[in-house]
């Protein structure tokens, strides 16, 4: 069962300010937000990422519900990197997987380089190692601590989103952020160029960047894709600044790729037990309407649940038949029938299985059964005598 949970961090704000969804066994990941918004920059995201993870996402100080008094003037990303580390111990998270936007994912970036052991899987989103130096950061800190937030609130779309889209609860929490907390946010961009130590991050690491984003530019994805070994590269048209706001599908499906499962390992799998040729039937039949289903197969029948080697493949293919007779879907069970010979199971061994469903699941349905395993079997009888 999964659950959510909003946290106003205690003792006057010694934490940020989080919400925690999902089941409190699952895996953790942690989401780090951009500067200007709040945790709500996930809310298209997140729901869906807590199916599998026990999701964290949290807001920056200032920002959302976590208090200014976090960091000061001169404050530095490994400030917000030890506020998160903070965050994680205060839930009982040790290991996690983490991604983050922009600010969030320089935090990221800092995570894996200066506490690898902490981090397991690592996305880095509309992010960079640096943010085109100090200048223009200490130039806005200075402006947002003399003036205030209105007016960089007011042209926040434009330099969030593509034309003609926004977000406005998200502009809203820009233009409601702490101006010091703001600030001091600023200044950690300033400092922050974490370009020569890019080959010490040793986690599996996926890099999203938004192809029309004029902050991070997809150049700045690729330049961490070149010195991060073995780092993923994904460019998401029609987005900006915030890609999970603007396309949320997108990054969803990125995101589920590097922290759920590989399509590519349960594709070989699956290639293993039903045959290629079964496959490349299946492959070759999909359509845009049917596309990601092929590709929730893929992803969570085989690179999942046939991949966990609690079970053998022999005993899932005794399972697998008896619940297809349980249901009657016939036509899938002789696709594995086919598959439990390839899994090593004699006809005895099957006969047996289909046996046991007409005692549990009634002997019409096992009679149906054993039609369909009978003119299979033959049917492998009858290429094995050509």
């Amino acid at each position: 069962m999964t659950s959510r949970t909003d946290h106003i961090a205690p003792n006057e704000g010694a934490l940020l300010h989080h919400r925690v969804e999902g089941a409190a066994a699952a895996p953790p990941l942690l989401l780090g937000p951009s500067l200007g918004t709040s945790l709500a920059l996930w809310d298209a995201v997140a729901p869906e990422l807590s199916v599998t993870h026990r999701v964290v996402r949290w807001d920056l100080p200032g920002h959302g519900g976590s208090s200014a008094s976090l960091i000061g003037p001169g404050a530095t990303v490994g400030d917000l990197a030890a506020l998160v580390l903070a965050l994680a111990d205060s839930l009982g998270i040790d290991r996690f997987s983490y991604a983050g936007v922009s600010l969030g994912g320089a935090v990221g970036l800092h995570l894996a380089v200066h506490h690898p052991e902490r981090v397991d899987r690592l996305a880095v989103i509309c992010s960079s190692a640096h943010f085109n130096g100090s200048k223009p950061w200490e130039e806005r800190a200075a402006r947002v601590r003399a003036e205030g937030l209105a007016g960089l609130a007011a042209g926040a779309g434009a330099r969030w989103f593509t034309p003609g889209f926004t977000v406005p609860g998200l502009v809203e929490d820009h233009r409601t952020a702490d101006p010091e907390g703001y600030a001091a946010c600023c200044d950690a961009l300033a400092a922050f160029d974490l370009r020569e130590r890019l080959p010490r991050v040793s986690a599996p690491t996926l890099l999203v960047a938004g192809r029309e984003d004029p902050a991070t530019p997809p150049a700045h994805l690729r330049e961490i894709a070149d010195a991060v070994r073995g780092a993923g590269l994904v460019e998401i048209p029609g987005a900006s600044h915030l890609a999970p706001a603007e396309r949320p599908e997108a990054v969803l499906t990125a995101l589920r790729a590097h922290f759920v499962g590989d399509a590519g390992r349960g594709m070989s799998v699956r290639r293993q037990v039903l045959g290629d040729e079964h496959v490349d039937r299946a492959q070759a039949g999909q359509s845009a309407f049917t596309a990601r289903f092929q590709d929730f197969i893929s992803r969570y029948a085989w690179g999942e649940v046939w991949t966990d080697e609690t079970l053998s493949r022999r005993e899932r293919s005794m399972i697998t038949m008896t619940a297809l007779v349980a249901h009657g879907h016939y036509d899938e069970l002789a696709m594995h029938v086919r598959a439990a010979r390839r899994n090593g199971l004699t006809p005895e061994e099957i006969g047996a299985v289909l046996l046991q469903t007409g005692v549990y699941c009634g002997v019409p349905a096992a009679n149906s059964a054993f039609a369909v395993a009978r003119a299979v079997l033959s049917e492998e009888g009858e290429r094995a005598g050509s």
